[in-house]
C-alpha cells in the first residue's frame, strides 16, 4: 500500500528534481520502517532468550553433558549447508550492525531441537552489533531442520555456523 500510494505520488509529479525528493523521502522512510522491525526482532530476540533461560531454570537437569550424544545422524537443513548459509545471509540486517572494520566474523552456537526448530541460540565474535543480527536470523529461519537422530530417535544436536561479513562502501 505504501508503495503504491509512493509511486503515485512519484508519477503524478512532472518536476524532476520534486521526483528525485520524493524518491529519497521514500528510501528515507523504507529505512526508517527497517529499523523499527529491527527493534522489534531484538526485542522479541530478548523475549525468546528469557523464556529459554527460565526453561533451563526450571529444568536443571538438561545440561550439555546429558541433553548431547553422538548422533548417528546429524541435523541437516533443507537444501544443506549452503542454504542455510544464503537464507542466514538474506535475513542479515546489514544496516544494524556497526563496525570500522571491513570484515567481522562471528560463530553462532545453537540447538536444533528433536522437531528440527532452533533454540539456544548464541553469537560469539568481536562485533556485539553483528552477533545480536546472527541470533535474530537464526530464530528467524523459515524452513525446520531434519532433527539429528540416534538409534533411529530425533535427539537434539548442537551446531555451529561460522559467519563472516564483508562490508562494502
Amino acid at each position: 500500500m505504501l508503495n503504491k500510494e509512493f509511486k503515485k505520488k512519484f508519477d503524478a509529479e512532472s518536476n524532476t528534481d520534486k521526483k528525485v525528493a520524493i524518491k529519497g523521502d521514500f528510501l528515507f522512510f523504507m529505512k526508517k520502517m527497517d529499523s523499527i522491525e529491527n527493534n522489534a526482532l531484538i526485542g522479541a530476540l530478548l523475549k525468546v532468550r528469557n523464556l529459554e533461560d527460565l526453561q533451563t531454570i526450571k529444568n536443571p537437569k538438561l545440561t550439555s553433558s546429558e541433553k548431547f550424544s553422538d548422533a548417528e545422524k546429524v541435523a541437516d537443513y533443507p537444501g544443506g549447508l549452503n542454504s542455510l548459509r544464503q537464507e542466514v545471509a538474506n535475513l542479515l540486517y546489514v544496516d544494524g550492525v556497526y563496525s570500522l572494520e571491513k570484515m567481522i566474523k562471528t560463530d553462532v552456537d545453537f540447538i536444533v531441537e528433536k522437531d528440527g526448530t532452533v533454540s539456544n541460540v548464541h553469537a560469539q565474535g568481536d562485533n556485539f552489533t553483528f552477533n545480536r543480527q546472527a541470533e535474530i536470523a537464526l530464530y528467524s529461519l523459515a524452513e525446520k531442520f531434519s532433527p539429528a537422530m540416534t538409534k533411529g530417535d530425533p535427539t537434539a544436536y548442537r551446531f555451529k555456523l561460522p559467519l563472516t561479513l564483508t562490508i562494502t562502501d
